[in-house]
């Protein structure tokens, strides 16, 4: 099993992390990774990642606090289409978990877009429960703890 890291993107790396794409299916889901890297220079408070398997580009995470001091708000994460079903996004999600903690973080929050082939069963599978509370453009929030 690969070795999953999370790391910063820079000059060298950016065109490789925004080349990384999902499947057709999911795209409505999840925003691309340019997208993400440009609204991210809009919020000061946001914090981006690479993924990387061994020493391969596989994905991107972006968070955010939450207006509690105490929950980060995972904001996007995405596996390129070519490298999922391989536990890259759990162990992704881990490396997260472990910095946020580190960061005096208690929870870490989410919303998913509510539609089959969603990533609603990924985000249950890891630990992250419904709230019953859905954000203004319907997608539905998720908690769990760090």
């Amino acid at each position: 099993m690969s070795v999953v890291t999370l790391r910063e993107i820079n000059a060298a790396t950016v065109r490789m992390i925004c080349a990384l794409e999902t499947s057709e299916e999911q795209k409505s889901f999840v925003a691309s990774n340019a997208v993400s890297i440009a609204q991210a220079y809009f919020e000061p408070r946001a914090t981006f990642r690479a993924v990387y398997a061994d020493e391969v580009p596989v994905g991107f995470v972006m968070w955010k606090p939450a207006d509690d001091p105490e929950v980060a708000y995972l904001w996007r994460f995405m596996i390129d289409h070519n490298h999922q079903k391989k536990g890259h996004a759990k162990q992704a999600i881990a490396q997260l978990i472990g910095l946020l903690r580190d960061g005096g973080y208690q929870r870490l929050q989410t919303s998913v877009v509510l539609a089959g082939g969603g990533p609603l069963d990924f985000y249950r599978s890891i630990g992250f429960v419904e709230t019953g509370a859905t954000l203004a453009n319907g997608e539905q929030v998720l908690i769990r703890s760090v």
